[in-house]
C-alpha cells in the first residue's frame, strides 16, 4: 500500500483551503442587489475627506486593525457598554474617530438607497472606503473584492498580540504577517501605508532618549532627524503629541516612506528595520526607486489582506448599525 498518497494530496488541499476565501469574494458581488454601491461609498468618503485629511490615514489604519484581529469582519466597529470591545484595547484606543465616522457615513449613504438598504456589510463598506482614501491621497486605485459579512463578536482579549508593535524586528514582523498568509514583500508594501498619518511621541521616545538604557539615540536613526524629533517631543512633555509618520510628504500616498528609510528617517524601529536588515533592504530600494512597483505591490498586498478571516455565505450577518450586532 502506497502511504505517500495522503501526503501528495495534502498540498492541493491546503491550496484549496487558502483560496476558498478568494473564491467566495468578487468585485461584482453586489451587481444585482446594490449595483451602485461603489459610487455611493465613493461620494460619502470624498465628502468626509474634503472635511478633514485625517479621514485617509484613519480609515486605512482602521481597516488594518480590523483585518489583523478577527479577520475583515468590521468587528473593530462594534461598541461595548462595558468597554470590552476591540476598540477599547490599548492597541486600538488611539484609532482616530474620523475612520469610524467615515464608515458610518458611507453606510448611511448606501442605506439611503432603498434597493441597497441593509444589503451591504459594514466589512465591505470599510474595504471600499479604504480603497477610496488611498486613491484620494494619491495612491493606486484597485478593484475591491466584496462579499464579506459582519462579525458579531468584539472583545479586548482578541486584540492581544495580534497587531505589530513599533519595536518589532524583521523576524517578528514576518511571523505575524505570515500567520495571515502575507509574504515579506506584502509586509514591506503594507508598511508603506506609513506614508500617511501620524504617531505619538510615546511610541518612539526610547529611540531618541533611552536607546539601550544609555540615554543615547538609536544608531539606525538619522542624527539630524533625531534632533528634530527631540525638539518636537521634549522628554517631559505630553507623550501624546502627534508627529507625522512621513516627514517629507505626509499628505500624499507615495513612495517617499521608502526613501526616508534609506536616509535613516523611519519613525519606528519596525519601519527602519526594513532597510537596516539586508533581507528586506532590496524590496525597500525597489519601492524607493519605482513608484509603479510600489503601487502594484501595495494593491496586491491589501487585496490579500482583505481576504483574511472573512465571513461569507451564511456566516456572520449584515449589520443594520455598524456599531452593534443585530
Amino acid at each position: 500500500m502506497d502511504t505517500r498518497l495522503p501526503i501528495l494530496l495534502l498540498a492541493p488541499l491546503l491550496l484549496l483551503l487558502v483560496s476558498s476565501a478568494q473564491a467566495q469574494l468578487s468585485p461584482n458581488f453586489y451587481q444585482n442587489s446594490c449595483p451602485n454601491v461603489e459610487s455611493l461609498v465613493r461620494s460619502a468618503v470624498r465628502a468626509k475627506f474634503q472635511q478633514t485629511f485625517v479621514t485617509a490615514p484613519a480609515t486605512l489604519r482602521l481597516y488594518f486593525h480590523d483585518c489583523f484581529v478577527r479577520g475583515c469582519d468590521a468587528s473593530v466597529m462594534l461598541d461595548s457598554p462595558t468597554n470590552n470591545a476591540e476598540k477599547d484595547h490599548p492597541d486600538d484606543i488611539s484609532l482616530a474617530g474620523d475612520g469610524f465616522d467615515t464608515v458610518v457615513k458611507a453606510k448611511a449613504a448606501v442605506d439611503s438607497n432603498p434597493r441597497c438598504r441593509n444589503r451591504v456589510s459594514c466589512a465591505d463598506i470599510l474595504a471600499l472606503a479604504t480603497r477610496e482614501v488611498v486613491s484620494l491621497a494619491g495612491g493606486p486605485f484597485y478593484r475591491v473584492e466584496l462579499g464579506r459579512r459582519d462579525g458579531r463578536m468584539s472583545t479586548k482579549a482578541s486584540v492581544q498580540r495580534q497587531l505589530p508593535h513599533a519595536n518589532f524586528n524583521l523576524d517578528q514582523l514576518n511571523q505575524m504577517f505570515n500567520s495571515h498568509s502575507l509574504s515579506q514583500t506584502d509586509m514591506v508594501a503594507l508598511s508603506g501605508a506609513h506614508t500617511l498619518g501620524f504617531s505619538h511621541c510615546g511610541q518612539f521616545a526610547s529611540r531618541i532618549y533611552g536607546f539601550s538604557k544609555t540615554n543615547a539615540i538609536d544608531p539606525t536613526l538619522n542624527r539630524n532627524y533625531a534632533t528634530q524629533l527631540r525638539q518636537m517631543c521634549p522628554l517631559k512633555v505630553d507623550p501624546r503629541i502627534a508627529i507625522n509618520m512621513d516627514p517629507t510628504t505626509p499628505r500624499t500616498f507615495d513612495n517617499a516612506y521608502y526613501r526616508n528609510l534609506q536616509q535613516g528617517r523611519g519613525l519606528f524601529s519596525s519601519d527602519q528595520v526594513l532597510f537596516s536588515d539586508p533581507r528586506s533592504r532590496p524590496t525597500v530600494n525597489l519601492f524607493a526607486n519605482n513608484q509603479t512597483a510600489f503601487n502594484k505591490a501595495f494593491a496586491d498586498a491589501i487585496t490579500k489582506l482583505g481576504r483574511v478571516g472573512v465571513l461569507t455565505g451564511t456566516k456572520g450577518e449584515i449589520r443594520r448599525d455598524c456599531t452593534r450586532a443585530n
